[in-house]
């Protein structure tokens, strides 16, 4: 998205996701579209949730009753039958389960942390766009380090740098306070969507009229102070 106007001119919108979240992914047609649409009145601000931080134990909770692995993959084929246009990889948590998001979501913090140091705009939401349908459309262990380097290959980023980041600490402490803020702002899954500074959240499979509608009534009236009626 282009960089126009200031960040006080724009409505900030924090938005929370994990990157193994197949509703995240498929809420990315949603978020395009919030950014064709409100560009230069929006400013979005990505963060990461733990929701598949540990895979075993997730599948192990939620769906040992219904299938376990199997079970969560025919959900989430069934799920993307909501989305013509996307065609989701027939490997997903069959033979190809990612350990944990936590290395991605590091891998990426990093890549967000270098943007600004190699001078490279748009270098995190493309990165992050291609690890998604590197795991969803391409069905690879994105949890790997050999596949996030060459996820971030293709997308132009710098290795070199990105590896500085996770070496000195700082990815690890930015993507700590990722997770602390969303259990301090009370995101219970991804992707939630956060505007009028936690008053409202959109979470989960959100259509994009409600988001708009959303959006649209803060534009119209941007004080803080008031509460929105939408």
């Amino acid at each position: 998205m282009a960089d126009q106007g200031t960040d006080v001119e724009r409505l900030p919108i924090v938005y929370f996701s994990d990157v193994l979240c197949v509703w995240a992914f498929f809420a990315e047609l949603r978020l395009a579209a919030v950014q064709r649409n409100f560009g230069e009145h929006v400013r979005l601000d990505m963060r990461f949730c733990s929701i598949f931080g540990d895979t075993r134990q997730k599948i192990a909770a939620a769906w040992s009753a219904k299938g376990g692995y199997e079970g969560f993959a025919d959900h989430l084929q069934h799920a993307a039958q909501q989305f013509p246009e996307i065609k989701l990889h027939p490997d997903l948590w069959r033979s190809v389960r990612p350990a944990s998001s936590l290395s991605p979501h590091l891998y990426l913090k990093a890549v967000q942390l270098s943007e600004a140091e190699a001078g490279a705009p748009g270098a995190f939401e493309r990165a992050l766009r291609m690890m998604r349908e590197a795991f969803f459309l391409e069905g690879l262990d994105i949890a790997r380090q050999d596949v996030q380097r060459e996820v971030g290959r293709r997308s132009g980023v710098d290795n070199d740098l990105v590896l500085k980041f996770i070496e000195d600490g700082r990815a690890h402490a930015s993507l700590d306070t990722d997770y602390k803020e969303a259990e301090n702002l009370g995101v219970k899954g991804s992707p939630t969507m956060i505007l009028n500074q936690g008053r409202q959240k959109l979470y989960g499979n959100v259509g994009y009229r409600i988001i708009e509608a959303n959006i649209q009534e803060l534009l119209r009236e941007p004080n803080a102070d008031q509460a929105s009626w939408c």
